[in-house]
């Protein structure tokens, strides 16, 4: 068991999730808590929503047919759970039962971006979306996306859907993005970019302004602010890389004051990591393979889902079965 190396210190708690007999993950994407601390877990399996109590104990299911590929979520103040799919370029919001209220993006329609898979890397910035990441939620109800796998943007919208502003473009420049794949907000409001191939978090104004980044993340996947602005990352790290495609240019080297195996780091808005969490050994409980989401509850506890099949954990591990997803308890100080 791995547990936080500074300040903070957090412990694996194995076999939390009750799930009905016979179903699976397959593997998780991301996870949310809404207001009462349920557990919204957002995979590929055949039910793509699956939501627990803080407890663990199986509630509800609910998305089948709908997702070509779940990949973000996000739940506001409303209690308003926001998905990303990036196989059909949109994001949905529902209401905790699972019914429809919003669509961005039109289903299955990608911008132009020369992003071609087998073929071509992003080639230039374009509207929304294509293979859009994940989503974050102000209190006033507007919303940022990263746009990240087929785009090198982040898009800001109005609460009713209403395209405000975009900033970004192909690159690893100040402000450029090699796939911008998570997205957070603190209470400032601040935009957090999880910019996953060039291996940093960049930080931008309300308005899309760089104001300054952290080059030691290792291939950082997804960010969670709470509400005491702590900012938990998931990282992948550089223990699994898979032979890498001609449409996208993966990091392959590892910050010198970074270990090369995934993490998750807590840190505050002025970058100062409080705690540390992950170890060498992959498959044992409280270290990752592939952490892709993160989210928070009330308590302090944490979870983290991964996606062990896409990334190759599969193969490289078999004939072991790869975890899928973690909770994580805050200790006692």
């Amino acid at each position: 068991m791995a547990t936080g190396a500074h300040k903070i210190e957090y412990e694996v708690l194995k076999g939390w999730e009750q799930m009905p007999e016979g179903w699976s993950f397959v593997e998780v994407a991301g996870v949310a808590c809404d207001s009462r601390d349920r557990v919204y877990v957002f995979c590929r399996g055949d039910h793509p929503m699956i939501v627990f109590d803080k407890e663990g104990r199986f509630l509800d299911a609910w998305g089948e047919g709908v997702f070509a590929n779940p990949h973000g979520i996000f739940i506001d103040d409303r209690d308003r759970v926001w998905c990303v799919d990036n196989g059909d370029h949109t994001v949905r919001r529902f209401d905790t039962a699972g019914n429809l209220e919003l669509t961005i993006g039109e289903p299955g329609v990608e911008a132009d971006t020369g992003f071609e898979l087998d073929k071509s890397p992003v080639q230039r910035s374009a509207g929304p979306f294509n293979r859009c990441t994940n989503v974050a939620v102000m209190k006033t109800g507007e919303f940022y996306v990263a746009d990240g796998y087929g785009n090198a943007r982040v898009h800001k919208f109005a609460a009713d859907g209403t395209l405000e502003l975009s900033f970004g473009e192909p690159g690893s420049g100040p402000g450029q993005f090699n796939l911008p794949h998570g997205i957070a907000l603190d209470s400032a409001g601040q935009v957090y970019v999880a910019d996953r191939e060039n291996s940093r978090v960049q930080i931008f104004s309300p308005r899309g302004e760089y104001l300054r980044e952290w080059s030691w993340t290792a291939r950082p996947c997804d960010l969670f602010v709470d509400d005491q602005d702590n900012i938990y990352i998931a990282e992948l790290g550089h223990i699994i890389l898979r032979p890498v495609p001609v449409h996208w240019r993966w990091f392959h080297g590892c910050p010198p004051c970074h270990e090369a195996y995934a993490t998750v780091t807590i840190t505050d808005p002025d970058g100062s990591r409080h705690a540390v969490i992950g170890g060498p050994s992959p498959l044992l409980p409280g270290n990752f393979i592939a952490p892709h989401g993160i989210w928070a509850d009330s308590e302090g506890s944490f979870y983290v889902g991964e996606v062990t099949k896409s990334s190759g954990g599969f193969e490289h591990f078999a004939p072991m079965t790869p975890p899928t997803f973690q909770k994580f308890i805050r200790r006692a100080g």
